[in-house]
């Protein structure tokens, strides 16, 4: 089983969630997490299909935001 790790990191100057990861490649933005989240869900499986049909994958998500 391939295992691909989904960086989530927020953005103050656009005000935007950001999701990548270079392996896929993936890159979306989402001004709500949840929506973010809902979106990598439905196109990394799909990138994933494309690049690689029939391998099962396991996706790892990492948020992280600075409070100041």
């Amino acid at each position: 089983m391939k295992e691909y790790r989904i960086e989530f990191s927020w953005d103050d100057e656009t005000g935007v969630w950001i999701a990548v990861c270079d392996e896929i490649p993936l890159a979306l933005e989402s001004n709500s997490f949840d929506a973010l989240i809902e979106k990598v869900k439905i196109v990394a499986p799909e990138i994933l299909a494309l690049n690689e049909p029939d391998t099962p994958v396991r996706l790892y998500m990492h948020s992280e935001r600075l409070l100041a």
